[in-house]
Order: structure tokens, then C-alpha cells, then sequence
């Protein structure tokens, strides 16, 4: 299964479906949570608050990711001026969406673990190639867009925590970034997955050799 070739089967296509679901929805509430705990209410006013897909899918944003592999949510609304600290509590809001696709990924590494060893063989083949698959994707999926929002190009999270490290940078591009970022986003469409393929790949490996390591062990 590659996660970044176009030309993936309709059983794969099918099969992402709740990767994707899982991703896109833990990235924007993770957001939508923190900001909210740092005091800014935007998020809970438009209901974002919220692990219900329903709130933070985008129709043709989802539709794209499937059949594409290049897609996009409802991006969440923030306040910084409720912030206390305006500057470090934005960064800590980008950084929760990242963050939580990482932790997706590592509990769907002992969840992949787990059902390799306790109940693949127990399952009809059909059912349990299924389920294997989606967990895979689960796993992948999230490792692909947390790496992916890291890219420090607008609208992206990584764009803005670029903001709080390197403030004198990002205020020197930002307005270039912006008037060129149709072209930036095309660039991300054509390049963007090749590049986060390196890292997810080897990122993915890793914790499959885990996986492996700890399947021998018990």
C-alpha cells in the first residue's frame, strides 16, 4: 500500500476512508481544543469543540484527500487576543494539530501490534485483511499529514510556528508567501507528498521494526 501513489485501487481508496476521517478530525480538534483551553471560546462558539467528523470535514476537501491524496478540513478559527500570552499560546494551538496526529500514530502502532498478535488468525481472512489495512492506513495517515502541516509554507501550521521562533522571518515573507500561495499550494500538490514520503516512510518503518520486535519478544 503506498499512500502517496494516485494510482491506488478502489479497495484502497475505501479502506483510507476512516484514516482519513480519524486525521483530519483529531488535527482540527486538537486545535480547536487547546485554543479553547488557553481561553479563546471562537472554537466552542462554532462548535469545533468536538470529536464529531461532522464538524470539521470539508466536503470537497475529504473527497480530494480520497481520491487524490491531497485534501483539507474546515480550518479552525482562533482569537489570540484572548490568549494570556498571545505569542506562546498560538504556537502551542499550531503545534496541537501535529502533535495529536503523532499520538494517533503511536496508538495505532500498539493497536497494529496488538491485533497482529491477538487477532488476525483468529478472523476469516477477508475480515482480517480489512482490518489490517485500516489500521495501517490509520497509522500512515496520521504520521503523512502531521508531517505534512509541519511544512513552514501559509496556510499551514508549520508556517505559523515559524511565526513564534523566527518572527523576523515570518513577517518578512509573509506577505510574499501569501500573494504567491496559489502557486505554493500547486508546488505542495506536485512536490509536497514526495518530499513527506521520505520522512513518513522511514518514520513508518521504525515503528513497524517495533512492531516486529515486539511481536518476537512475546
Amino acid at each position: 500500500m503506498d499512500l502517496l501513489n494516485l494510482n491506488t485501487s478502489i479497495y484502497d481508496k475505501i479502506v483510507i476512508i476512516p484514516a482519513l476521517i480519524v486525521a483530519f478530525t483529531v488535527h482540527e480538534f486538537a486545535h480547536a481544543f487547546v485554543a479553547d483551553k488557553l481561553g479563546d471560546k471562537t472554537p466552542r462558539f462554532q462548535g469545533r469543540v468536538t470529536l464529531n467528523p461532522a464538524a470539521h470535514l470539508d466536503p470537497i476537501g475529504f473527497i480530494l484527500a480520497v481520491f487524490f491524496i491531497f485534501g483539507w478540513a474546515k480550518p479552525v478559527q482562533t482569537n489570540p487576543s484572548a490568549y494570556k500570552n498571545p505569542s506562546k499560546d498560538s504556537l502551542k494551538v499550531s503545534l496541537a494539530g501535529p502533535i495529536s496526529n503523532f499520538i494517533v500514530a503511536i496508538i495505532a502502532t500498539v493497536i497494529y501490534a496488538l491485533f497482529i498478535k491477538v487477532f488476525y488468525f483468529k478472523l476469516s481472512e477477508g475480515v482480517a485483511q480489512v482490518l489490517h489495512d485500516m489500521i495501517f492506513y490509520i497509522l500512515s495517515v496520521n504520521i503523512s499529514i502531521g508531517l505534512f502541516n509541519l511544512i513552514p509554507v501559509p496556510p499551514l501550521d508549520g508556517f505559523k510556528i515559524i511565526k513564534y521562533f523566527k518572527p523576523r522571518i515570518f513577517y518578512e515573507f509573509q506577505d510574499k508567501f501569501y500573494q504567491y500561495q496559489p502557486l505554493i499550494l500547486i508546488a505542495l500538490i506536485l512536490f509536497g507528498g514526495r518530499i513527506i514520503g521520505i520522512f513518513s516512510t522511514a518514520i513508518l518503518n521504525f515503528l513497524l521494526r517495533l512492531v516486529s520486535v515486539v511481536l518476537h519478544v512475546f
